[in-house]
């Protein structure tokens, strides 16, 4: 028996309540065994116990349901991300932009979000004007197709490639929501690829090339590519022709083909303007999650009327590429917390060293450490507080920093740190340039 709980017989408040019980069994004792010791593991490794732990995140009655506050250090890993990101994306080339939190009810109509998904928005924004509407932004894609449109294309413009960290703003039911993997407000790492048809196949692998490099700068090694297609028996819950629809799956099929994906194909589980390509990664407790997404669109280019001049010079329509190789950050940092357990990739914590001075008088030294660290990019603290070493090993084990440098008198006189690996214990005593010549050459051959 796993749990009990009351419920209304049919549902129905009027009738009488019973008592539900919640079991589970397996052919063999192991199987059962096994089973809850990876129940026990995953309460362990639950991003929310360990972000509150690690000082990570917070929710607030007063601020809301579904709506994260990031804490110092949850917002300096969330930065990291960010960064490492960015990176990347301008050695591929695109282009960094910024639009509103807020849009005009005419710019979901013009999409289709409004009619698909007007009954999961917040209520509308009303201004003293008649008519005039806003809602939060439920998505980045319409306004990305905006500017697009802010000045004529030729085909030698294309692809166009645009990235935006945007917070979009969906109202979640609120049994719905939990922790930060179902939320109301979350931060998607956006970016739509406007390109010519004959470039659609070149893009898509070269976003798939990105995802794979995030995933394995971050530890996620198994997974499989999930092509999601339109179910064919039910096509009103789709937008666009027949024709597009055909041309954008086999997109999607040849893409994932040639750069030798495991794949598995999902009938009716596209987008409503088009098919994808869903990331589904296995994390250390073998649960499956969908993280990246990379979609291929022939029906928003039609909607907003987006075009480029060809070499014959008539006007043609764009195709659209969605990608996000992270899905969202608030959903991407509580599934890296739990395949993890918090022992975040060394380039990636919000602390990579702590100083531990094992008495005052030796606290001067520790914070010339710290300098120096700090000075070579290294990130990290220096714990000052009256208390024995013994005590602020512990504590910084607890926080799950991945290295302790403890100092006293030895260390002061010849400018060495001991070092201590979390999870590792004692690695000796070295120079202050020699740690960080480590450290530095760990993180190098971590995200390059």
């Amino acid at each position: 028996i796993m749990n009990v709980a009351g419920a209304y017989w049919r549902g129905d408040e009027k009738n009488r309540q019973l008592t539900r019980l919640y079991g589970i069994t397996f052919p063999k004792q192991k199987d059962l065994t096994e089973y809850l010791e990876r129940l026990e593991e995953a309460k362990r490794r639950d991003h929310r116990k360990l972000g509150k732990e690690l000082e990570l995140f917070a929710f607030s009655e007063k601020v809301g349901a579904g709506l994260p506050l990031w804490l110092p250090k949850g917002t300096a890993l969330r930065e990291r991300l960010e960064q490492f990101l960015r990176k990347a994306q301008v050695k591929a080339g695109y282009q960094p932009v910024v639009t509103p939190h807020i849009g005009a009810k005419e710019l979901y109509v013009t999409s289709g979000h409004y009619e698909k998904y007007g009954a999961d928005s917040f209520q509308p924004i009303k201004t003293p004007n008649p008519g005039e509407e806003f809602f939060l932004k439920p998505m980045n894609c319409p306004h990305h197709c905006e500017i697009y449109r802010t000045k004529p294309r030729s085909y030698r413009d294309l692809p166009v490639r645009l990235a935006e960290f945007g917070t979009v703003y969906r109202y979640e039911q609120s049994g719905e929501l939990h922790g930060l993997t179902r939320v109301r407000g979350f931060t998607q790492d956006d970016a739509h690829i406007f390109c010519r048809p004959d470039q659609v196949v070149d893009e898509f692998k070269k976003v798939v090339d990105l995802v794979l490099y995030v995933f394995k700068s971050l530890g996620f090694t198994d997974y499989t590519a999930q092509i999601s297609l339109r179910d064919p028996e039910n096509k009103t819950k789709y937008i666009g022709s027949d024709e597009n629809w055909a041309i954008a799956e086999q997109a999607i099929i040849q893409a994932a083909t040639e750069k030798g994906l495991p794949t598995i194909t999902e009938l009716g589980e596209a987008a409503f303007y088009g098919p994808k390509l869903d990331f589904m990664v296995r994390d250390a407790l073998g649960r499956r999650w969908q993280l990246g997404t990379v979609q291929v669109d022939y029906n928003l280019p039609e909607r907003f009327d987006l075009e480029y001049v060809a070499p014959d010079n008539t006007k043609q329509r764009p195709v659209m590429l969605h990608r996000a190789p992270f899905g969202s950050l608030e959903r991407f940092v509580a599934v890296l917390i739990e395949h993890c357990a918090g022992n975040f990739p060394l380039w990636l914590t919000p602390e990579q060293f702590i100083v531990l001075p094992i008495s005052d008088k030796f606290a001067d030294y520790a914070y010339q450490v710290k300098a120096a660290l700090e000075a070579a990019d290294l990130r990290g603290t220096v714990d000052a507080r009256d208390e024995r070493i013994g005590r602020k090993i512990r504590d910084a084990e607890l926080a799950k920093i991945p290295y302790l440098l403890v100092v006293g008198e030895k260390e002061a006189q010849d400018n060495l740190v001991s070092v201590r690996r979390h999870g590792e214990g004692d690695l000796g005593s070295m120079p202050t340039d020699a740690f960080i010549k480590s450290v530095q050459s760990q993180v190098t051959q971590a995200i390059g």
